[in-house]
C-alpha cells in the first residue's frame, strides 16, 4: 500500500512539474512578441519625410515584431524598389510607432500609393534608419537661357503641377487645361530635375492670371510666341531684321522685364534693354530667320545698341547678312506615280562607264550648273522641278541592256513625276516614273557621270 501511495505521489508531482514548465514556456513565447509603447503622427515638413527603402527590411501590415504582422512587400521586393529608376517608387513616411524593445517603425506609403505599411526604422525616434533612408526626389537644374515662355501645346497635356509628378506624395495638377491661357506670358522662376528620371521641370508664374502657376515639364513650354498672340505694348518689342535697309523678316521679343525692377513690364515705354539683349541670342535669331537665307549675329555692335535702348511698345531694327551661295543635291527615286515616300519608292542607281547596264542604272548626263541658292534659304517643289527641266533632267535613260534569250535592245526611260521643297545646302528628292522601251537608248555608253555632282545616287 505504501508503495502504491508513493507511486501516486510521484506521478502527481511529475504532472504538476510538466504543467509548470508548459506555463513558463507559453509565458516566454508571449513575452518574445514586442508591444507598442508609443504611437504618433509625424508632423514635420512633409517634404522632409520623403524616404526610400534600402532593401534590408520587408514592409509589414504592423510593426514587424508585433503579433499579427503580415508581410506587405518582401525584403526582395523592397530591394527592387530601392534600386528603382522611377519616382513612383519613392515613399512618404507619416506615422511612427515604438516598441517596448526600443525599435522604431514608420508607416510609409509609396508615391503612387501601391505600397503602404510599416518598416523598421532603427532605434532612434525621428531618425530614418534601419530599412529606410532619406530621399531627395529632385535636384537643382540649370535655368533656361530665356525665362519668358509660353505653353508649347495648350490643352490637357503639359499642364502645371504642385510638384513634378511622384516627387511629392499626392502631387496634383495646378491647372488641368491650359487652353484658355495659350497666349499668356509665363515667367520661369526656378528649375529642378527628377533625381531618378533626370527630366527637367520649370516653375512658372503668369502675371495675367495668378492662378496659372506651378511646375511644368520643360518640353511643355516654348520661348516662341504663339502665332495667334497679340502684340502687348506694355511687355513686348517688335523686331525687324533688315539687310541694306530692306526688311527680310519680323518677330517679337515678348514678356520683357523692366530694367529698373527686374519684374515683368506693365507700362508702354518701359526700358527693357537688359532683358531684350538677354533674349535676342544667336539661336533666337536663327529660329526667327529660318528659310530666309540670312544670318543674325547678336554681338554686332549696331544690334547691341538697338537692343540695349529698347522700350516696350517700340519697333527696333536688327542687322542681318545674306548667307553664301551653295548647292543642293538630288536623290532620284523610281516611283509608281505620286512621289510620296510613304508609298513604295526605290532609289535609282547611277550608271558608270564600263559596267553592265540594267533597267535601273541611269546614265546621269553632264549639266552646266548645280541647283544653287543662298545657304539655308528655302526653295519650293516648283523651283526644284524647274531646275531639273531646264537642266535637261526631266527625262533620264539607262544605257541599252539585253535580256536572256532575247536579241532585242532594251532601255528604261524615266520621266519626272514630282519633287519636294527643301532648303539650299541640304539634299532633296526627285521622283520619276519608269517605262521600258526597245531600240537604241538616247543615253550613250560613254556618258560621263558626276561632272557636276548634282545627285547622291550610287
Amino acid at each position: 500500500m505504501q508503495s502504491n501511495l508513493a507511486k501516486s505521489l510521484y506521478l502527481g508531482l511529475a504532472a504538476l512539474s510538466l504543467g509548470a514548465v508548459a506555463t513558463v514556456s507559453t509565458t516566454a513565447q508571449a513575452a518574445s512578441k514586442a508591444k507598442i509603447v508609443s504611437s504618433k503622427t509625424l508632423k514635420t515638413d512633409a517634404k522632409k519625410r520623403n524616404v526610400q527603402p534600402n532593401g534590408k527590411n520587408a514592409l509589414y501590415s504592423k510593426p514587424g515584431t508585433v503579433k499579427g504582422a503580415k508581410t506587405v512587400a518582401s525584403k526582395n521586393t523592397m530591394k527592387k524598389l530601392a534600386s528603382s529608376k522611377k519616382s513612383a517608387d519613392y515613399f512618404r513616411a507619416y506615422y511612427q510607432k515604438t516598441t517596448n524593445k526600443g525599435s522604431v517603425y514608420y508607416k510609409i506609403v509609396s508615391m503612387d500609393g501601391k505600397y503602404r505599411g510599416y518598416i523598421y526604422g532603427g532605434k532612434k525616434a525621428g531618425t530614418f534608419a534601419g530599412g529606410i533612408k532619406k530621399a531627395s526626389t529632385t535636384k537643382s537644374a540649370k535655368m533656361p537661357a530665356n525665362t519668358t515662355v509660353y505653353f508649347a501645346k495648350p490643352g490637357k497635356s503639359g499642364v502645371t503641377w504642385s510638384a513634378p509628378k511622384y516627387t511629392q506624395y499626392k502631387a496634383t495638377k495646378s491647372v488641368k487645361d491650359t487652353t484658355d491661357y495659350a497666349n499668356d506670358v509665363l515667367t520661369v522662376t526656378s528649375a529642378i530635375k527628377k533625381s531618378r528620371e533626370g527630366s527637367t521641370y520649370y516653375y512658372v508664374t503668369d502675371a495675367t492670371n495668378s492662378n496659372v502657376n506651378g511646375w511644368v515639364y520643360s518640353k511643355g513650354v516654348t520661348a516662341t510666341k504663339p502665332a495667334g498672340a497679340t502684340f502687348n505694348a506694355a511687355t513686348d518689342v517688335n523686331v525687324n531684321f533688315t539687310a541694306s535697309g530692306k526688311t527680310v523678316a519680323s518677330t517679337t521679343l515678348s514678356g520683357l522685364k523692366a530694367d529698373a525692377t527686374k519684374a515683368l513690364s506693365t507700362v508702354k515705354g518701359t526700358a527693357v534693354g537688359n532683358d531684350a539683349t538677354t533674349q535676342a541670342t544667336d539661336a533666337w535669331g536663327k529660329a526667327a530667320l529660318t528659310g530666309t537665307g540670312y544670318s543674325y549675329v547678336a554681338s554686332d555692335s549696331s544690334n547691341k545698341i538697338a537692343l540695349s535702348n529698347a522700350k516696350t511698345g517700340d519697333t527696333i531694327s536688327l542687322v542681318v547678312n545674306q548667307n553664301q551661295p551653295t548647292t543642293s543635291k538630288f536623290t532620284f527615286y523610281k516611283t509608281a506615280g505620286n512621289g510620296d515616300l510613304s508609298q513604295a519608292a526605290k532609289g535609282i542607281q547611277a550608271y558608270t562607264t564600263g559596267e553592265t547596264a540594267t533597267e535601273n542604272t541611269v546614265a546621269f548626263p553632264t549639266v552646266s550648273a548645280g541647283f544653287t541658292g543662298v545657304s539655308e534659304a528655302t526653295f519650293t517643289a516648283s523651283d526644284a522641278s524647274t531646275y531639273l527641266t531646264n537642266a535637261g533632267l526631266a527625262t533620264l535613260d539607262t544605257p541599252n541592256y539585253k535580256k536572256s534569250n532575247d536579241t532585242k535592245e532594251y532601255y528604261t526611260e524615266f520621266k519626272l513625276s514630282s519633287t519636294i521643297a527643301g532648303t539650299f545646302g541640304s539634299s532633296t528628292k526627285a521622283f520619276y516614273t519608269a517605262s521600258e522601251k526597245t531600240g537604241t537608248s538616247p543615253a550613250k555608253a560613254q556618258t560621263t557621270t558626276g561632272v557636276n555632282d548634282y545627285y547622291t545616287n550610287k
